[in-house]
């Protein structure tokens, strides 16, 4: 990569809050803040291919993750700690308050798999990531 000052920022509207993406898309990495209004919640979904660690840096929230017997289980995420999550382990995060989270992954390859999904969006493709706010219609 060359040497650049340039900052980069691209903010993708959800329904759950909004996503502040920090990275070029042409790194091998992604990092993204989530800013997540209270009681609402994200997909209950995996990734193909993604891994990511997440990390709460205020508010409120509660992590729901398979564990290795295929079980999920709640966890309350505690401050400034990572949660690591691995490419197929399903996982759901739900802000108990305004929140903001920290991510940082791989890349976004593949598919991201929504099992579950409060505004019936469809699974995430790497074609719905090129349309305006990833194809939800009210950001």
């Amino acid at each position: 990569m060359a040497f650049t000052t340039d900052s980069f920022q691209s903010i993708i509207e959800k329904p759950w809050g909004k996503e502040i993406i920090l990275t070029p898309t042409d790194l091998e990495r992604v990092g993204k803040i989530l800013c997540i209004s209270a009681n609402k919640r994200l997909s209950l979904q995996y990734h193909q291919t993604k891994e990511e660690t997440l990390s709460l840096f205020s508010g409120s929230a509660e992590l729901l993750i398979e564990d290795a017997s295929g079980k999920l289980i709640n966890l309350p995420m505690e401050l400034q700690r990572g949660y690591t999550i691995a490419a197929g382990q399903k996982h759901r995060i739900t802000a108990v308050s305004d929140c903001v989270i920290f991510e940082v992954s791989s890349p976004e390859h593949g598919s991201t798999i929504r099992v579950e999904d409060d505004y019936n969006r469809p699974n995430e493709t790497e074609e719905l990531r090129k349309e305006n706010n990833r194809g939800w219609p009210n950001g």
